[in-house]
Formats: structure tokens, sequence, C-alpha cells
């Protein structure tokens, strides 16, 4: 089993989570009341929906973690599923994710279209954005 099916499988028990089509029409989602929170595009790399004011607050934090890639004017995060840590890692940031669209929403705070889609995106493991 991969680290992103395994992954998927925690997640989709939350009770806040479910599976949907995702939007970028790549891969598995799920999604909360308030919209599309994560897209797992292949084994190793999932979009996570955050509010803009969740990247602001933690963009620090984001940035010093190796296994997550920030795009400029994105509020989809990709995180990279390489190690078991990662996993820890996801599912931290989808609580994290579903706490910041209920307790911040913010109008006109939707997710940027097409998410992080890595097929069109390649990015090095260190960079930053």
């Amino acid at each position: 089993m991969t680290l992103a099916s395994r992954a998927m499988t925690q997640l989709a028990g939350w009770p806040d989570l479910a599976e949907a089509r995702p939007s970028c029409g790549t891969g598995r989602a799920l999604s909360s009341a308030q919209g599309e929170i994560v897209h797992f595009h292949s084994d190793h790399d999932v979009d996570l929906h955050l509010t803009a004011r969740a990247i602001h607050r933690f963009q620090d934090h984001l940035r010093g973690a190796t296994a997550v890639r920030m795009v400029p004017e994105s509020r989809w995060v990709t995180i990279r599923l390489e190690v078991d840590a990662d996993i820890g890692l996801l599912l931290t940031l989808v609580s994290l994710a579903l706490q910041s669209h209920q307790t911040w929403p913010v109008p006109g705070d939707s997710p940027s279209a097409g998410c992080n889609d890595l097929r069109s995106l390649v990015l090095p493991r260190d960079s930053v954005g």
C-alpha cells in the first residue's frame, strides 16, 4: 500500500471529510462542508487547500517543512509523501485546513482553479515559494 493510499484511507474515515471528484480532474479528492480540502494526485503528491489567512499565519512553518511546497499566489500547498512521517504532517495539515475553513472563512477565499496539479508543476523537494 502506498503512502498516499494509507493517508487517503485514514482521512476517508474522518467525519468531516467525504470523497469527492477533484475539480482539477486528476486523482482523488476529499471535501468538507466548506469545499475541497485535499487532492491525491499520485502515490506521492497531495495538494491541500488552506485559507490565505492560514498560509500567512503558518508560512514560516510550512516553508521549514521539507515535504511541503508552496506556490506563490496559490491557496493550495503540495505535500510530497516520501516517508511515514510525511503522513503525520499531512494529517496535521488537513486538521489545520478543516479548522481554518471553519474558523476563518473569508469571502472570496475559495480554492484557486486547478490546485497545484503536479502534472504541470515540477519543483525540487527543497524548493520553497
